[in-house]
């Protein structure tokens, strides 16, 4: 028989039943209550959070979704689902990560949502299964709204994009450092041009590691940037991988990514700019001592013509075995020497090559090298050696040869300067094809060349020197007694006067090599014309008018041409001219070219062809041949003659226009 409980045993028990519900009662209050904060804190949320079942169809999303999706709460609830607020592009996808949530899986991506109205937006899930004690319901997760971060991310994207574009094909030299350490993060195509290096040499090291400037110098540019955090233009000097040195002007500001300050920095290469600017100053600097030396050499020209024209007159009246013929014939011969010095200030001025003609460079310098001038070189330097190289199957050139064997006693006379102690002067020839530019000359002219180089052992040229060894009179000689300080100033104007270029290279202690290159010819050289007598010259009477502003010049040509029989009239202008043949007529004439304060020869000219519209003329002047020269010519002056006078010349002259 089973004990009946007693009066105290029962109200136990229902003591302890009633403390178990009230328990019940707790944690059915605590669950109610979490609930609802739970709900609360998912509905204050502005993220959305969902659930779904098997079916997709939402069971609930909390209000941020109604606000987001565009659908009311009812709508949601009752019959949408997943699918319908998914974009077409994604529901494949969208279909296959729900499966694996099923399978028990969490799952995190991005997706693109419609909006009831048909808009869309970039969301990113992260979604996970809804367990029934060991089964998978449902799906559980949370939607948030990426659309104006992935837009922003976007527009960076582009940004850089076209940054990046902008960096890599801008002509400017860029670089981005960390400003605190002066590491190089990234550079431009241009900077490594600029600076001889590639990216992978310079990436992650600093400025000063590679030696584009001092320390010093660093201190002084971030000196500069700190105060504003900009620099507009800062001239700095620094080394490029092979050593060049160049100037920069400098352009940089302080840029902030990711929390880190760096520097972007531009480089505007002033290198260039300051070599055409100096290669400006010298160009203007020859061209004011070329006018200066111009018109010395006009007047001195002038002046001389009576010591090299006078002569020959007086030898041809004097007997054989007069004793002043000697004397003569030294005036005669100072005043040649005296006009080639003139020639020199005439090719400084650029205006001094005559008529060009095809020589043989290779004979220009054999002839020199058994001259009378070389074997006095050669006595003064007993210890120099000159070796030529001279290939036999050399092409022409078309050029003075009077004033390429003057460059080439001058560069061999310079070299041997250059030894006081002796040494090797090595000449040399060659054909070259040119093709590209040549150290000196930014722009080259494609095709054959004549090289012709001069090569000494000496003791070089300073780096300072180097520059300035074309100027006139900028010598280390002494004037007076081994030059006149014009000499590498000619060399440089017959250069540039046969349309040529000239490379110097040099180093103290070891020497210095001139290389000269002449454009070369396929012409074949002209036929030497034989000797001729004074009879083969002399007039017959034929009437000929001189016009020129200088009375002397008058006097000589007068002078020459009455002695070879001809019928000399003289004018002092071309006005006076112009008038004298008004009512008369010469067979030629004779027309100083550059005439003050009137008309030119040029002008003269065209005045009397009016007059006179065949009339035979030659030009005469103290420069070479010029626009207004040729000008002449084209209207019919065939001849042009070069002052001094000679007997011969302008014999040999009026005697071939007279015979036309």
């Amino acid at each position: 028989m089973t004990k009946k409980p007693t009066y105290e045993e029962l109200e136990q028990r229902i003591k302890e039943l009633e403390n178990e519900a009230a328990k019940h009662r707790q944690a059915e209050e605590a669950l109610h209550e979490t609930e609802h904060k739970y709900q609360h804190l998912t509905e204050s949320l502005l993220d959305i959070v969902y659930e779904f079942d098997r079916e997709g169809k939402f069971t609930y999303v909390n209000e941020a979704g109604t606000h987001m999706f565009g659908y009311s709460k009812e709508e949601i609830l009752h019959g949408l689902r997943v699918q319908d607020t998914m974009a077409e592009k994604d529901r494949d996808l969208s279909q296959r990560t729900i499966g694996e949530i099923f399978k028990g899986n969490t799952t995190a991506g991005e997706r693109t949502f419609l909006r009831k109205d048909g808009r869309q937006f970039i969301g990113e899930i992260h979604s996970g299964p809804i367990y029934k004690g060991e089964e998978v319901v449902g799906v559980r997760g949370v939607l948030r709204d990426i659309t104006a971060s992935k837009q922003a991310e976007e527009a960076l994207r582009e940004s850089e994009l076209k940054f990046r574009g902008l960096f890599d094909l801008s002509p400017q030299a860029i670089a981005v450092t960390e400003a605190e350490t002066g590491i190089l993060i990234d550079v431009n195509d241009a900077f490594c041009r600029l600076t001889k290096y590639n990216k992978e040499e310079v990436l992650g090291k600093t400025t000063t590691e590679l030696g584009f400037y001092s320390k010093e110098d660093r201190n002084r540019f971030i000196g500069k940037l700190q105060p504003s955090g900009e620099i507009h233009g800062f001239e700095m000097d620094f080394k490029a991988k092979d050593g060049f040195i160049l100037n920069s002007m400098m352009f940089a500001r302080h840029i902030q990514l990711k929390g880190k300050i760096f520097i972007i920095t531009a480089f505007l290469n002033m290198t260039e700019r300051k070599r055409l600017e100096a290669q400006l100053q010298r160009a203007q600097k020859m061209e004011a001592i070329g006018t200066l030396a111009g018109g010395v050499a006009h007047d001195l020209n002038n002046i001389l013509s009576g010591l090299v024209s006078y002569p020959d007159l007086l030898l041809m009246q004097l007997p054989e075995d007069s004793p002043l013929r000697k004397p003569i014939v030294t005036m005669q011969e100072s005043g040649l020497r005296a006009a080639a010095i003139v020639q020199d200030l005439l090719t400084l001025a650029r205006r001094g090559v005559p008529t060009m003609e095809v020589v043989d460079l290779n004979e220009i310098i054999t002839e020199y090298l058994k001259s009378p001038e070389c074997e006095k070189l050669r006595s003064f330097n007993p210890h120099v050696a000159i070796e030529p190289d001279l290939k036999g199957d050399l092409l022409n050139i078309s050029g003075s040869r009077v004033h390429l064997a003057k460059t080439v006693m001058n560069l061999v006379s310079n070299a041997a300067e250059a030894m006081k102690e002796g040494g090797t002067i090595s000449l040399s020839t060659e054909n070259r094809y040119i093709d590209r530019p040549i150290r000196g000359s930014d722009q080259v002219e494609e095709g054959d060349y004549v090289i012709l180089s001069v090569c000494d052992t000496g003791v070089g040229i300073p780096p300072e020197d180097i520059d300035r060894i074309f100027e006139p009179f900028y010598t280390k000689k002494k004037i007076g007694r081994s030059g006149t300080g014009l000499g590498m100033a000619v060399v440089w104007g017959t250069v540039k006067d046969h349309k040529g270029y000239i490379d110097v290279q040099s180093s103290e202690g070891k020497g210095t090599t001139f290389t000269l290159y002449f454009p070369a010819t396929r012409q074949g050289r002209a036929k030497e014309k034989p000797l001729v007598s004074i009879e083969d010259y002399r007039g017959k009477g034929e009437s000929i008018l001189v016009v020129d502003d200088v009375r002397e010049q008058r006097d000589i040509a007068s002078t020459i041409l009455s002695e070879l029989g001809y019928s000399v009239s003289a004018v002092s202008s071309g006005e006076e001219a112009v008038e004298y043949l008004k009512d008369r007529s010469v067979d030629l004439l004779i027309l100083d070219m550059i005439m003050y304060p009137g008309i030119d020869g040029l002008d003269t000219y065209r005045e009397i062809l009016e007059l006179h519209p065949h009339q035979k003329a030659i030009i005469a002047s103290g420069f070479s041949e010029t626009k207004r020269v040729k000008e002449a010519q084209r209207l019919g002056a065939a001849t042009y003659i070069k002052k001094p006078y000679t007997l011969e010349k302008i014999g040999l002259a009026v005697k071939g226009e007279l015979e036309e």
